[in-house]
């Protein structure tokens, strides 16, 4: 008697079938899902779309999805990784550009913010994200966005030191204090940035973080002559 195929293993046979023999079809398949749950995450929510919106919004059914992915978190995950991986090549890039680290400092600042309303509102999901409470299947995952978010604050930290070796900013703090101090001005508007209601863009919200920081820690004739000087600046104020 034939014993019922595992369901588990039964999808995965199949899902390797079709990724083996119609590769290009696939792929498109997969691509069209990815855009579908991309829409559905972004306007319904995250944790509000099911696996089931996502096949009925391509006209499919459930069961059908999982040749393609196991799971709603592995499209997440997917769409994340994207995004994430082409911030961290523009930081990168940016870092290695030529010019002054204040000028690489307003720049990345506000790809950041930018990056965060053009890919809203995967960024700030992925921001919730707890990497070290991600076990199982997603480990992976966890450990390869780990070692990019590494990658990504040793560049912000790199141009920090950058501006420290040039001494265009104080050393009021080591460079990996101060770049996470940037990040964490950003990071933070995920509580309360929304670009589809807000009055004020991401582009307006990134220029005036990079001012707000680098006021505070680029030298100047002005700033250096109040120095020590608390009793002159209560007397302005």
């Amino acid at each position: 008697m034939t014993q019922p195929e595992d369901a588990e293993s039964g999808i995965s046979r199949r899902r390797a079938h079709a990724q083996g023999s119609k590769k290009r079809n696939y792929a498109h398949r997969r691509a069209e899902i990815i855009t579908a749950a991309a829409e559905l995450f972004r306007r319904n929510g995250y944790q509000s779309t099911s696996l089931a919106q996502i096949a009925e919004a391509i006209g499919t059914d459930r069961a059908s999805l999982y040749y393609y992915f196991s799971s709603k978190e592995e499209v997440f995950d997917i769409i994340v990784t994207d995004v994430v991986e082409r911030n961290l090549t523009i930081a990168e890039g940016i870092r290695d550009s030529e010019g002054s680290a204040v000028d690489k400092l307003h720049r990345v600042t506000n790809q950041l913010m930018t990056s965060y309303a053009e890919n809203f509102p995967f960024l700030y999901i992925y921001l919730q994200e707890n990497m070290a409470q991600i076990s199982g299947k997603r480990q992976a995952w966890a450990d390869r966005m780990r070692a990019v978010n590494r990658r990504y604050e040793r560049a912000i930290g790199e141009m920090i030191q950058q501006g420290l070796d040039e001494g265009t900013i104080k050393a009021v703090a080591p460079a990996w204090v101060i770049a996470n101090g940037l990040m964490g001005m950003v990071s933070w508007t995920n509580r309360w940035f929304n670009p589809q209601t807000s009055s004020v863009s991401a582009a307006e919200i990134g220029a005036a973080y990079a001012e707000i920081l680098l006021t505070g820690i680029v030298k100047s004739a002005a700033m250096a002559e109040l120095d020590g000087h608390d009793g002159s600046r209560r007397e302005k104020k």
